[in-house]
């Protein structure tokens, strides 16, 4: 068992890839860190998913400009966290979307959150120094948002809750793909400790309803063609439902957290241990697995007290 808190262990600099899922459609991956969408329309680039820092923004940037020198008008953030959004700065953008809940996010626990990924995450907050503040959107939507780049139509869509209350995919329509945030990962741990167990569910089967040639995940490979699209919705599911049965038993059966804990472990290690950041991602699911299961709807806020407090407890 890993003696590092969260991801203070993991340190080593990841390969990045660039790969086109569409035409005028790139997904920047890293090894399991946080993915960042790009959309080219016909006079404008659209982000999806800013990145920690400025600093790292930096690497989409290059990316970018060596397939479009077109200006990047729209950062879209499919949701809240901080690893998520604090780059966003960096692209120089007019406008910065969010749908209503996740901006609500940040005005409730955007700072803590801030604070508690610092705290995980010490290689994603390189260069830390260059983040102005809390990023807050231009716009904001409740369910649907349709925005037009000249001819290309980007679909903004709240398709339930899953990751967080208020995730967000985009969808490319005349490519038929879709950038899904951390709703969808691929052989990378759901992060879960701001999650909703069961909503995640039917919320990845909407997901696939619009029955996408690719999908850009929020963590891990592009995703190109159906096979490897169903793939991840399948994997995505069941790492979801393998975390929170087992918990649900324990606390609804009047058990202790440890021993939810336990269950979960059993449960998912056989499945899960080799995927990226399994360890970091576990006590966090238990813990919000453990709330849900006992009624608590809204996921309690994470501090950076908090967070050590209950990795002591379960991973200690």
């Amino acid at each position: 068992m890993p003696k590092n808190f969260a991801s203070t262990g993991d340190l080593a600099e990841k390969k990045v890839s660039f790969t086109e899922i569409g035409r005028d459609l790139w997904a920047f991956t890293a090894e399991g860190d946080p993915n960042t969408g790009v959309i080219i329309g016909e006079d404008s680039v659209m982000i999806v998913d800013a990145q920690a820092t400025p600093r790292l923004a930096g690497k989409v940037i290059e990316k970018i400009r060596t397939v479009t020198d077109k200006p990047v008008k729209y950062v879209v953030l499919s949701h809240y966290h901080a690893v998520r959004v604090l780059g966003a700065s960096a692209y120089g953008a007019s406008e910065i979307v969010m749908s209503d809940m996740a901006r609500a996010q940040v005005a409730e626990r955007g700072k803590e959150d801030w604070d508690s990924e610092f705290g995980r995450f010490p290689r994603l907050f390189e260069g830390h120094e260059s983040i102005p503040g809390l990023t807050w959107p231009s716009l904001t939507f409740s369910d649907r948002m349709t925005v037009y780049m000249g001819r290309r139509r980007v679909d903004l869509m709240f398709l339930g809750r899953a990751h967080t209350a208020g995730d967000i995919v985009a969808y490319v329509p005349d490519e038929n793909v879709m950038f899904t945030g951390d709703i969808v990962e691929y052989r990378s741990a759901c992060y879960c400790g701001d999650g909703h167990f069961s909503d995640w569910p039917a919320t990845l089967e909407a997901v696939r309803a619009f029955r996408p040639d690719a999908i850009a995940p929020g963590r891990g490979d592009a995703l190109v063609g159906e096979e490897k699209v169903n793939e991840a919705l399948d994997l995505t599911k069941d790492f979801v439902l393998s975390t929170y049965r087992p918990v649900a038993r324990v606390a609804q059966g009047g058990g202790s957290l440890k021993e939810a804990w336990s269950a979960a472990r059993a449960a998912c290690d056989p499945k899960f241990s080799t995927y990226a950041i399994y360890e970091h991602c576990l006590p966090f699911n238990v813990a919000r697995a453990y709330d849900e299961a006992l009624g608590i709807d809204n996921p309690r806020i994470w501090t950076a007290e908090r967070d050590k407090a209950m990795w002591a407890e379960l991973q200690g």
